[in-house]
């Protein structure tokens, strides 16, 4: 439960940078408090998309991953932010990501702050 929590922060915060840096992902909310929790169902979203359909994508998307030696991964990202943006706004979450190429940027963001606050965060194991 421990690792799950740490995980779910790791992820808001690596959202929380791409909102900050990107002009094109936006998050709204009426205060600080309402944004907060907005940013924490978005990452539990997030992070449920990427649990459940990111697996498949890279099953079905393996020949493109190895033609590309693996750059694929950075559309399968873009795609994935895309998808949590759809279902935050089918949710009636204030999270929405504005075109591809700035998913694929966000993806990138959202991989590194993610990979660094994992690394810095503690391990539930």
């Amino acid at each position: 439960m421990k690792n799950f929590l740490v995980k779910t922060i790791a992820n808001a915060g690596a959202l929380a940078v791409a909102v900050w840096l990107l002009d094109k992902i936006t998050l709204t909310g009426d205060s600080t408090g309402k944004k907060a929790g907005t940013l924490i169902l978005v990452a539990l979203l997030f992070g449920l998309v990427n649990f459940l359909v990111k697996p498949v994508v890279k099953l079905l998307s393996l020949p493109l991953l190895i033609l590309t030696l693996g750059l694929f991964t950075l559309v399968v990202n873009a795609l994935m932010l895309l998808l949590t943006s759809w279902l935050a706004d089918q949710l009636d979450l204030s999270f929405h990501v504005e075109g591809f190429w700035t998913a694929v940027l966000g993806g990138l963001i959202i991989s590194v702050v993610s990979w660094a606050l994992n690394v810095v965060l503690p391990d539930g194991d």
